[in-house]
């Protein structure tokens, strides 16, 4: 069965950071793209950054870029998200799914780790 176990949000000052991760089970992770998303209430999930392999392509979403940097540890079946200079427009839900093009498991999101950026 897919699972993914979101965590490492909290509560931070504007400016602050963060490293989320996501431990990924139930598929063989080193065959997918692994990529974060978030959402805020009211409104869908949108797609935050995303990576191919170790050392291999990332894409990160405009407002996020020169900020966030995600990583992955295939022996591990980690995905992790380091979040620099965080402001309130970070705030939501994080969570963490396969593919790059498509989202390969999506009736199988996790719980999500809450992200809330506020002084």
């Amino acid at each position: 069965q897919v699972q993914f176990v979101e965590s490492g949000g909290g509560l931070v000052q504007p400016g602050g950071s963060l490293r989320l991760s996501c431990v990924a089970s139930g598929f063989t992770f080193r065959n997918y793209a692994m990529a974060w998303y978030r959402q805020v209430p009211g409104k869908g999930r949108v797609l935050v950054a995303r990576i191919t392999d170790p050392n291999g392509r990332t894409d990160y979403a405009d407002s996020v870029k020169g900020r966030f940097t995600i990583s992955r540890d295939n022996t591990k079946n980690t995905v992790y998200l380091q979040m620099n200079s965080l402001n309130p427009d970070d705030t939501a839900v994080y969570y963490c799914n396969a593919g790059w093009y498509q989202i390969e498991f999506g009736n199988n999101w996790g719980q999500g780790t809450q992200v809330t950026v506020s002084s």
